[in-house]
């Protein structure tokens, strides 16, 4: 798994900045379209690079853009590595394609969307500028109905059957592209059904997560990384699953991509690591003071897990369980012990111990989850 996990958690987003990334991509979004039909992508590209500079210099964060608009040496604004904000309030990554879809609003046609995905300092994959190969379905399946080394065929028919239906009614969503007519030809043995976009595959990948309005079941292909980092961001919000393999086909590449820390040039990438979590939360079943990691498992009777599951289809996150003790009154006051106020030296206790949890989650970052698991969850 890649290594980009989290920061500690009192630098974690405020949920005002919500309304504010969204005022960027609004932002980028009617600077391009003011260009729509007019035949110039670069121009339209440009305007809504400029724009999402512009508004994101306003916000009050230290932002990284990890995916951007190419290579230092290649983009004049919002390139990978470069640094965004206020430099005030949290550290993120900032994954952005101001106007993806260029030909399409150059052609004045519809899909062209601004696009941008804001998530804790180290939490998603950084990735060159080069292709990646996509597999992506909706919410709802058990996990690994899909396989990014399976044939099209084979992935068709896996997903009629978690679905219960014949591969007559899965439709695949596919960059038309020469490069994937043996994906098309694949599909299409099945009696499968492929519907073929011009541009846009982070749309096309969002579309796999409400099948029932976009009549869409599963994305295929080969497209760009920094798209498919931003879909996958995407997808990790609202549920579904995705894997990917970077196309390092040249040594050229394969050292652009170790430089950004990527160790396995073959490796093939789940939607957690290409945006990963690590939840930190209070444990009824560890002692005060106590802090344990581990990854997945029950839910426990832990509204907040639950909550988290219910969104992510998946329990299969990285946890930070800060023990806080079984309530006087028995376990089915669990609520009420979590959410009392604490004072004295409980205060202290709990103070220390939030410290301990962000020193742990660094260390997940910065070291691997089994090394920071064999560190804290062996101490007294």
């Amino acid at each position: 798994m890649s290594k980009h996990i989290s920061v500690p958690p009192q630098q974690l987003l405020e949920r005002i900045l919500t309304l504010e990334i969204v005022r960027v991509t609004e932002r980028a979004a009617v600077s391009a379209a003011r260009l729509r039909g007019h035949g110039n992508e670069k121009a339209a590209d440009q305007a809504a690079v400029d724009a999402m500079r512009r508004e994101l210099n306003k916000i009050p964060i230290e932002g990284t853009i990890v995916i951007g608009e190419g290579e230092r040496d290649e983009a004049p604004m919002l390139f990978i590595g470069e640094k965004v904000g206020l430099k005030t309030g949290p550290a993120v990554d900032i994954a952005v394609d101001p106007l993806e879809g260029t030909t399409l609003c150059a052609k004045n046609m519809p899909g062209a969307i601004a696009t941008m995905a804001m998530a804790d300092g180290g939490t998603l994959l950084h990735a060159p500028d080069v292709y990646m190969q996509k597999i992506a379905i909706g919410p709802g399946y058990d996990k690994n109905v899909i396989a990014l080394d399976a044939s099209p065929a084979e992935n068709v028919q896996r997903l009629a059957r978690a679905k219960g239906v014949p591969p007559s009614a899965i439709t695949a969503l596919v960059l038309d592209r020469p490069r994937h007519a043996d994906i098309i030809s694949g599909i299409r043995s099945t009696g499968a059904a492929v519907r073929l976009i011009t541009d846009g595959d982070v749309a096309g990948v969002i579309h796999t997560a409400d099948p029932e309005n976009t009549g869409v079941d599963i994305y295929m292909g080969t497209g760009g990384a920094p798209e498919g980092v931003l879909a996958a961001a995407a997808l990790r919000c609202i549920g579904g699953q995705m894997q990917c393999r970077l196309i390092l086909d040249t040594e050229e590449k394969r050292e652009r991509a170790a430089r950004m820390g990527v160790t396995d040039p073959k490796m093939i990438y789940g939607i957690e690591d290409m945006a990963s979590l690590v939840v930190v939360h209070d444990e009824l079943d560890l002692d005060p003071g106590r802090l344990k990691l581990k990854l997945g498992g029950g839910l426990a009777g832990h509204n907040g897990l639950r909550s988290l599951d219910a969104h992510l289809h998946s329990a299969d996150f990285v946890r930070v369980r800060m023990g806080v003790g079984k309530p006087p009154g028995g376990s089915d006051r669990g609520a009420d012990w979590v959410l009392s106020k604490v004072r004295g030296r409980v205060r202290d206790e709990l103070d220390v111990m939030i410290a301990e949890a962000a020193d742990a989650v660094a260390d997940i970052a910065t070291d691997g989850l089994d090394a920071a698991m064999q560190r804290w969850n062996q101490r007294g």
